[in-house]
């Protein structure tokens, strides 16, 4: 039997993956190892809808599993500790030692946590698995006093949805406003207005010194000496890569696993692997929509893009091994074109409904073209002159339009 495709990654990267391979016709083994006990699942709305609930359930997020799929051997609750490229071989946390055919990277990003010199544990969360999300709903209800660290969009859905449940909340950051570098300060200050409208508060240009309690939480101290009340501290300052798993290898994972046009993981001797990929949170890759900076993008379509683009490569690929007429012609194709995605992202906080195409963040300039500012309003990002992204708050119909004209 010819080796399998390994998928390091079950989340949404990797279950995106192992259906385009099946779409796009590969027949062969598909493993797929991930460090969560729980079967694919959808994180964005954890800090949203799904934390508000009464309850956070493994069955509020799950993806449903398509027949296709159905072989896909899962080999969850089993972290892959490290890969031999060169002989194609995976070993996992328990031992194990998979053989592959083709390598996929789909780990992801794991949450960044502070160290301080009372370093308490009980009462701290981070917001990134659902294990993450059920701890955290337990303790969040009415009176609950919780301090965020980080105004990013995690930092403040999750402030959003503590108050909504009664909490209250502070945010902590040392930037001016929240969401600044993505946003800009426009936009940012009036997200921000509204936080406060309902309750949230902000400390900003501030950071957190070091935590106050014995047992378990009880405070926090902040740089500039004052002290914020604290039952709930969610750390919520980014996060880093996982690929400690391909430490020695010939492949450069700095800030991610760099890759080329079409997701082929680089080495660091140079030239690119051609049956190793990366995808997801995790790749880090040039977009020739916008120029040839290899970055990675954290936007919630990029996982599934992603993985389609990579998919269908690696079905050509082994199409072709096999002989099968037309194929090289479509290989050939598929390559020439290489991964262009437009980036997309949306946020909800409280009556904020935010949606975003393209990359706002490498703008230097931000206009509001429609709408107003206190009501609905999209904005255009610009760099140089050039268009390079577009946000509303609601106005969706005609944010969604932005869309085709990137990709044009």
């Amino acid at each position: 039997m010819t080796k399998p495709v390994v998928i390091v990654g079950a989340s949404m990267a990797g279950l995106r993956v192992a259906e385009a391979l099946r779409r796009f016709g590969y027949s062969g083994p598909i493993t797929a190892i991930g460090d969560e006990p729980h079967a694919p699942y959808n994180r964005p709305p954890l800090s949203k809808e799904v934390l508000a609930g009464e309850t956070v359930s493994h069955e509020t997020v799950a993806f449903p599993q398509r027949a296709a799929t159905a072989d896909v051997g899962w080999v969850l609750g089993n972290r892959a500790v490290s890969a031999d490229l060169e002989h194609q071989t995976v070993t996992t946390a328990d031992g194990s030692v998979f053989e592959y055919s083709t390598l996929i990277a789909a780990t992801g990003l794991r949450p960044k946590r502070q160290h301080y010199p009372n370093n308490l544990q009980a009462g701290r969360h981070v917001i990134r698995t659902l294990d993450d999300a059920i701890g955290l709903r337990a303790a969040l209800g009415p009176g609950v006093r919780v301090v965020v660290l980080g105004a990013g969009f995690i930092g403040c859905e999750t402030a959003a949805t503590a108050r909504k449940l009664g909490a209250e909340v502070t945010i902590v950051a040392p930037g001016a406003l929240p969401i600044n570098r993505i946003l800009g300060a426009e936009l940012a200050a009036e997200v921000m207005r509204r936080q406060q409208a309902e309750g949230v508060e902000f400390r900003m240009k501030r950071s957190v010194a070091d935590l106050i309690g014995e047992a378990r939480i009880e405070g926090v101290l902040l740089d500039d000496g004052s002290e914020l009340p604290c039952d709930v501290f969610i750390e919520a300052i980014g996060s880093h890569c996982n690929t400690e798993w391909l430490d020695g290898n010939d492949v450069e994972i700095t800030d991610g696993v760099l890759t080329d046009s079409n997701l082929r993981a680089v080495k660091a001797s140079g030239g690119a692997w051609d049956n190793v990929f990366a995808i997801g949170d995790v790749a880090k890759f040039p977009n020739p929509l916008f120029d040839d900076l290899a970055r990675r993008v954290e936007h919630w379509n990029i996982p599934t893009e992603s993985g389609k683009h990579v998919g269908q490569l690696v079905a050509l690929q082994h199409a072709v091994a096999a002989g099968t007429d037309g194929t090289a012609d479509q290989l050939a194709t598929h390559v020439a074109a290489g991964f262009r995605p437009v980036p997309s992202f949306w946020s909800d906080q409280f009556d904020v409904h935010l949606l975003a195409f393209g990359l706002l963040a490498i703008a230097d300039e931000a206009k509001l073209v429609q709408g107003e500012l206190s009501g609905d309003c999209v904005f255009e990002y610009y760099r140089g002159g050039k268009l390079v992204g577009a946000a509303g708050i609601g106005m969706r119909s005609v944010v969604q339009g932005y869309r085709n004209a990137f990709a044009s």
